[in-house]
């Protein structure tokens, strides 16, 4: 696949990284790839670290969504991008991702797994498909994704991972069952591979926003529910947060205090009557 290229030509990557929990300065260009690039969380990161001067590697299933915001950043930051249209719920989808940036020749500093999507309905309801898609692009793409690149960063002894999970990753959540499932897998992943990684020169961060004004909750049939009734967080401020935190070494960023006291008290309140509230607030 030929590259998509926009902007000035590639600088080499930064040398080294400051330890876990320093800020960061970004003075030489690294090379950052998004997967769920086109909208939302992901469009708002390719954004922050085009400012930044990184080069973008962009991945999502829509190639004229990818394009445009190519444009976009190349006009406003002299961005170099390189697209790679990708469907992460295809088994077999993350190696093709590798396979096309080792055919580049591109090294990747920053991976930024914030593609994912879920299905609003019981179980019984949704269909054994659709699930298995949640779960292939939230787990399995994320997962397969993160161990083909690791591995270079570790050599190299510099670069940073940053999984986007979710709040529902703290709590069961009936009638998004198998969505919140996955991003509780996402966060203990990360979090472990935060320690794993400790000392080697990769941070590894895991953001976990609350609901989010993104295209989400209308993909998922969730626009309707109680929960995003409440108010949704704007999906620039969330990335923001992300970025931030990713830059600074946080292993859990999670945007806005409200959502901080709502992940802690769930670790307090009995699984019980936390299961019931979330479906009251999801139905």
């Amino acid at each position: 696949m030929d590259p998509d290229l926009a902007g000035r030509p590639p600088a080499p990557a930064a040398a080294s990284r400051p330890p876990r929990g320093q800020a960061e300065t970004v003075e030489t260009a690294e090379t950052v790839l998004i997967t769920g690039a086109s909208s939302g969380i992901g469009r708002e990161l390719a954004r922050l670290f085009a400012a930044d001067g990184s080069r973008l590697v962009l991945v999502a299933r829509q190639q004229d969504k990818l394009a445009e915001l190519a444009a976009e950043l190349a006009g406003k930051h002299q961005t170099q991008a390189q697209l790679i249209p990708a469907d992460l719920s295809r088994p077999g989808s993350a190696g093709e991702v590798a396979d096309a940036l080792a055919q580049r020749h591109v090294d990747v500093d920053v991976l930024v797994n914030n593609a994912g999507f879920g299905a609003h309905g019981t179980v019984a309801g949704i269909g054994a498909d659709r699930q298995a898609d949640v779960i292939n692009v939230n787990v399995v793409a994320l997962t397969q994704l993160t161990a083909l690149l690791l591995p270079a960063m570790l050599e190299r002894r510099r670069g940073a991972i940053l999984n986007v999970a979710s709040t529902a990753a703290f709590q069961p959540g009936p009638h998004q069952a198998v969505y919140c499932a996955t991003k509780s897998y996402v966060l203990s992943f990360t979090e472990a591979l935060a320690e794993e990684t400790r000392g080697s020169g990769v941070r590894v961060s895991c953001l976990a926003p609350g609901a989010t004004d993104t295209g989400f909750a209308a993909q998922a049939g969730l626009t309707g529910t109680r929960l995003f009734r409440f108010g949704a967080m704007d999906a620039a401020r969330v990335a923001r947060a992300g970025h931030r935190g990713l830059r600074r070494g946080k292993t859990l960023i999670i945007p806005g205090a409200g959502n901080r006291i709502l992940a802690f008290t769930t670790r307090l309140t009995p699984r019980a009557l936390v299961t019931r509230i979330v479906a009251y607030l999801q139905a």
